[in-house]
């Protein structure tokens, strides 16, 4: 081997993979050559760029790479794992959930017309004589009405106002939501509350207390019960979200509207539009224009607050809030927007007169509670409410206060006007006539009645034979009472008049006149007269009983002369006259009449109705007087002017008027024969407008007795075989003077 001659290479190892084949017809070079044609020899002018690039990529990757931070991103990915992986299963198990409970609500929701009336109460609607209807009471529901059905101006009203995006989602509107919360925290309440972004379909579900009805046995009141399903806890409002999909499951858009329009509450005992639409505008819900659609929708804002009945003015402005909407969401044209404010909705004129608030709410407390207060049925009760005359006794007492009270003044006044048979034909309880639910001071306050008491005092004596001719002393008395000592009355003024007939005694309301007369009758007889004419409280046991120092209503003492005018019997003040329940045609209760039994005779009650026509002719009374007509009545003033009456009556209507203060404080310068007169007169002017004048029922008497027969003043007791014996003398002397 080395002989060849030729150098030898250098040992390499044996190539591991097989050099590629040059191409055909290529000659195959040399090692070396090969080398100085390899492509990974790049120019040298981009060898810089490439180490500079290299270097930079090796800093990134040792700080993307640094021990810290790559624990915590380490941590930080681990969780975003963990997070998904628990999320999803969680959103599964969450969506099962949800689907159930819609599931569940879907199944238990009955066909769409069983759910429009949501009333826990029934409704009472009272009727006038007349048959009008001029009063409600309850939640009055009138009528179904459907999302077709109703006024396009109403239900777009509805729309703009509560939720706009009502026709494009499914129940719920996250917006919504997140908008509402935003507004609560900007004005420092908590999220969930003020405005809680509920959709129509929520508040449909809201209304329908998530499809609970109201349980007695369950709920201490029906007021329970309704913030139980008002309450805007979290839970309550996600269960309220799971109800909201099964309604917009089971329901059409127009379907869960048409529930909404009908149970919503509008204020005034108004459930539905439809309702309130009767209630204020005295028209159809289907009939409604811009302006009063817009009011409507108005108050479900806050029905009470806004309602028409209560603040006319608040409720208008509300109104163009709405209009508002309307406008900006083109429901409405720039011009029918323009001539909606330009002519904002009122109420129509029953519900603006709102006649009998005062009776209305009597006649309810004296029917039975189950058919009024407490119903669950719908009512209709008749009335013997005469408007036109409440019209007058309202504008009768606006007047006189008015033009003759001081302004400023805090005086109250009552009137109660009837027929002889004890049907109420008006009443008003105190200046403010247009109120509900207000204390009745004509039917609820008790006050000293004065000398209106005087009356049954002379009743007593003239249905014991006494003649309005017959002669008493007026002057100086006193009289001993046990254990009490020696009581000393005295007239209004001082003065006295001596020897002077009933009539006179009564015309002027002489008080140590009428003391005789009881005294000598006997406060039993004076007790029984009064009571059998209908005043039920306790009545003076001590001779104070003659002045009038008990205490009645002026209902009960209004019916007491209602007595004195139809002849002598009692009556009992009633005004409702029938009761039946809606669409029944037989009543369930009825009222033919307030007449009850004879408490004096005819002839006591004709002459006592001369004598106190002679207080109007002549006496206290003349301001009562009216041209034309035959008038009687009595003033009455209590002790330190605290109380001021006048009850009078023509031969068709009694009519009751008092006035004072509600804390007792006296009145200045008013007496019986005052206010309460002038009153009495500007009420009956206006109710006998029309009317023919008629006489009164009055007997005028005999000519006098002799002026030497005298009633005599008795200290102690009484002697009644005197007594007996001078009866005996009286109707001696009457008959032979008949």
């Amino acid at each position: 081997m080395s002989g060849t001659g030729k150098k030898r290479g250098r040992l390499v190892a044996d190539k591991r993979y097989p050099a590629a084949k040059p191409a055909a017809g290529k000659r195959k070079t040399s090692k070396p050559a090969a080398r100085k044609k390899a492509p990974a020899r790049k120019p040298a002018t981009r060898k810089p760029a490439a180490r500079k690039t290299t270097r930079r990529r090796t800093r990134r990757t040792k700080r993307k790479f640094n021990p810290v931070v790559g624990f915590f991103l380490g941590i930080f990915g681990w969780i975003l794992r963990m997070m998904w992986r628990i999320g999803w299963r969680v959103a599964a198990v969450v969506g099962v959930m949800v689907g159930a409970g819609v599931m569940y609500y879907y199944s238990s929701l009955p066909p769409v017309e069983q759910l429009v009336d949501g009333r826990v109460r029934g409704s009472v609607i009272l009727l006038d004589r007349d048959n009008r209807r001029f009063a409600s009471r309850g939640d009055l529901f009138g009528g179904i009405v459907t999302a077709n059905t109703v006024s396009p101006h109403l239900k777009n009203a509805v729309i703009a106002t509560e939720d706009k995006r009502f026709y494009r989602h499914l129940g719920l509107s996250p917006r919504g939501v997140a908008s509402a919360i935003r507004i609560n925290l900007a004005a420092g309440r908590g999220p969930l509350s003020g405005n809680g972004g509920s959709t129509l379909t929520q508040q449909t579900a809201k209304l329908l207390c998530l499809g609970k009805p109201y349980d007695p046995a369950k709920w201490d009141s029906e007021k329970a019960y309704e913030d139980d399903c008002r309450q805007g806890s979290l839970w309550r409002k996600i269960k309220e979200a799971v109800y909201a999909l099964a309604l917009e499951t089971k329901y059409s858009k127009d379907d869960i509207l048409t529930i909404y329009l009908n149970r919503a509450f509008l204020g005034a005992g108004a459930r539905g539009f439809e309702a309130a639409a009767q209630r204020y505008f005295g028209k159809s819900a289907s009939d409604v224009n811009p302006a009063e659609a817009a009011m409507l929708a108005g108050l479900l804002k806050a029905p009470t607050r806004y309602a028409p009945t209560n603040n006319l003015q608040r409720s208008q402005d509300r109104a163009l809030t709405v209009l508002r909407l309307m406008e900006e969401q083109g429901y409405l044209t720039s011009a029918q927007a323009a001539q909606a404010r330009e002519n904002p909705a009122v109420l129509s004129k029953a519900a603006q007169a709102r006649a009998g608030g005062y009776f209305a709410d009597w006649v309810m407390s004296s029917g039975p509670s189950f058919f009024t207060k407490n119903t669950t049925e719908d009512v209709i009760i008749r009335t013997t409410l005469d408007p036109r005359i409440q019209r007058a006794a309202e504008d009768a007492l606006t007047y006189i206060f008015e033009t003759k009270v001081s302004p400023g003044s805090k005086a109250q006044a009552a009137i109660i006007v009837m027929s002889a048979d004890g049907a109420v034909r008006a009443m008003v309880g105190g200046r403010q006539t247009k109120v509900s639910g207000a204390f009745n001071r004509a039917t609820q306050a008790l006050r000293q009645t004065g000398s209106t008491f005087k009356p049954f005092v002379y009743a007593a004596a003239l249905d014991l034979g006494y003649s309005p001719n017959d002669y008493v002393m007026d002057g100086p008395l006193t009289i001993n009472i046990p254990g009490s000592g020696p009581w000393s009355p005295k007239n209004y003024g001082g003065k006295y008049y001596g020897r002077v007939t009933l009539t006179e005694a009564l015309m002027r309301s002489l008080n140590t006149a009428t003391v005789r007369i009881s005294e000598s009758v006997g406060r039993d007889a004076v007790r029984a007269v009064a009571t059998g004419f209908g005043i039920r409280e306790d009545l003076a046991a001590g001779p104070a009983l003659a002045l009038g120092a008990s205490e009645s209503t002026l209902i009960e003492m209004t019916g007491a002369y209602a007595g004195i005018l139809n002849g002598g019997r009692s009556v009992t003040p009633y005004g409702l006259v029938e009761l039946r329940l809606l669409g029944d045609s037989e009543p369930v209760m009825k009222q033919e009449g307030g007449y009850g039994e004879r408490v004096i005779s005819e002839q006591a009650a004709g002459g006592l109705t001369y004598m106190m026509n002679q207080v109007v002719e002549r006496g206290t009374g003349r301001r009562a007087r009216i041209d034309g007509w035959q008038l009687a009545g009595k003033t009455g003033t209590t002790q330190k002017a605290r109380d001021a009456w006048f009850i009078g009556f023509s031969a068709d209507y009694v009519a009751g008027i008092w006035m004072g203060y509600d804390d007792n404080t006296p009145l200045k310068g008013v007496t019986g024969g005052g206010l309460p007169a002038s009153i009495w007169h500007e009420t009956m002017v206006r109710v006998l407008d029309g009317i023919e004048p008629k006489p009164l029922p009055m007997i005028v008497p005999a000519p006098p007795v002799p002026e030497e027969l005298v009633i005599q003043p008795q200290s102690t007791g009484r002697d009644d075989v005197a007594e007996q014996l001078l009866r005996d003398v009286l109707e001696n002397i009457i008959d032979g003077g008949r």
